[in-house]
């Protein structure tokens, strides 16, 4: 697939750009935002590149940890112009694309009610971005000396992970479309956190069927401290398995390629042709496992909680890329038997608890087996090391009241300690 051929009728030219825009229209670029100031240079890059292709004036807005915020920027273009297309350099679509920045656009069209604003689509799954994998994969082989018309050679594709299925489906569906039409012997999808399968499992996985070698790449835009951590876990694998090499790739950084999907995902939000994968959007579908998401309203709180988590962006640690973690953190088990016996109860009664709680500050989440059933529903609260079984709604509440509140252990449903 070549780059030519990526750059299909609706990324605009610069000419064709400029005879079809509004002579008062504005792009925002839309980053993470990171304490890496390396990784908000990058949105930056991205931005000015933009504004060259599409000769339209483009700036760049963070949703936490680096300024100018999305309300900043939107103050400042809305002296000047009448209208902004939103576009997202985001990889997929989670919380970010459906909850934080569909908020803040809201708010802004109150403040401005005669500025048109345009909310665009996140990177997504997108040719130029596979015909990039590719060429980021050619760059390990080479490195590697190997060739996937000659040898076996699979790829693990590895990317953040997150707790939206969605987004980690649409992981799945990228690794499946490098794979097509390609000499490789095996894509496998993967993920660095939040959710499974992990890298190292997915590398011993791979790794039983023998291939030559085996090329990770880092599905990231920047060069950070997730990057950093893929390419930790394949050096150490490719110690570990002397009877093949592997090795991980670059990041996406700022590929030209890059520009090509952006320019699509401006032409569609300037022209409401905007596709999201509502179907499986588990804010708006009842997916099994996540029916307590379902709803307007809890993507809406979820929103103005974590938008206020961040909203100091001027006083931040110098450690990179890591959001400020809670004191502790809880799973609970949702394996078969743990769920037959209430363990989605327990969780959801557990995360309310802790919602109206003023003095708890902690993680709840999901956890696959914990190894102790016909106990459960187990609880585990790090990092206490204190585990509690067969915890009903009466026992979530006591574990939260007590245990997460006040650092007292609730003794009758304690299982075991670590």
């Amino acid at each position: 697939m070549s780059n030519q051929n990526i750059k299909t009728s609706i990324s605009p030219s610069p000419q064709s750009a400029t005879a079809a825009r509004f002579d008062d229209e504005a792009v925002l670029l839309i980053g993470h935002g990171s304490r890496r100031e390396k990784s908000n240079e990058q949105v930056e890059t991205l931005a000015a590149d933009l504004e060259a292709r599409l000769d339209v004036p483009t700036d760049a807005a963070f949703l936490e940890l680096a300024t100018p915020a999305i309300e900043e920027a939107i103050d400042t273009l809305a002296a000047s112009v009448s209208a902004i297309s939103v576009v997202h350099l985001s990889l997929f679509a989670a919380s970010h694309v459906k909850n934080d920045v569909p908020l803040a656009l809201e708010q802004a069209r109150t403040d401005y009610p005669e500025l048109t604003i345009n909310n665009g689509a996140h990177l997504g799954v997108h040719p130029a971005l596979i015909d990039l994998l590719d060429d980021r994969a050619a760059a390990v082989e080479s490195t590697l000396e190997v060739d996937r018309h000659t040898d076996d050679v699979a790829v693990v594709l590895c990317a953040r992970g997150s707790s939206d299925p969605d987004s980690n489906g649409d992981v799945h569906k990228l690794a499946r479309l490098l794979y097509e039409g390609r000499e490789f012997d095996d894509v496998a999808a993967t993920f660095i956190g939040v959710t499974d399968p992990v890298l190292d499992e997915t590398l011993h996985r791979v790794a039983k069927t023998r291939p030559d070698a085996i090329v990770v790449l880092p599905y990231m835009l920047g060069d950070g401290v997730l990057t950093g951590r893929i390419r930790e876990g394949a050096d150490s694998f490719d110690e570990e398995y002397p009877y093949l090499s592997a090795a991980a790739g670059d990041p996406l950084g700022t590929d030209s390629r890059l520009l090509d999907v952006l320019s699509d995902r401006w032409q569609e939000a300037r022209t409401d042709s905007v596709e999201m994968s509502c179907d499986t959007c588990k804010y708006k579908v009842d997916l099994e496992g996540y029916a307590e998401d379902v709803g307007g309203a809890r993507a809406t709180l979820r929103a103005l909680i974590h938008q206020e988590t961040h909203a100091d962006r001027d006083d931040v640690d110098s450690d990179p890329d890591t959001h400020d973690a809670p004191t502790k953190h809880v799973t609970v088990c949702m394996n078969q038997t743990c769920a037959a016996d209430g363990a989605a109860s327990v969780l959801e009664q557990l995360r309310q608890s802790a919602r109206d709680s003023d003095a708890c500050d902690v993680r709840i989440t999901r956890s696959s087996c914990l190894g102790r059933c016909g106990d459960g529903p187990m609880v585990a609260v790090y990092p206490d090391g204190v585990w509690y079984g067969s915890v009903d709604d009466e026992g979530a509440t006591e574990i939260v009241s007590s245990h997460l509140d006040r650092d007292r252990i609730v003794s009758d449903y304690v299982d075991q300690t670590l």
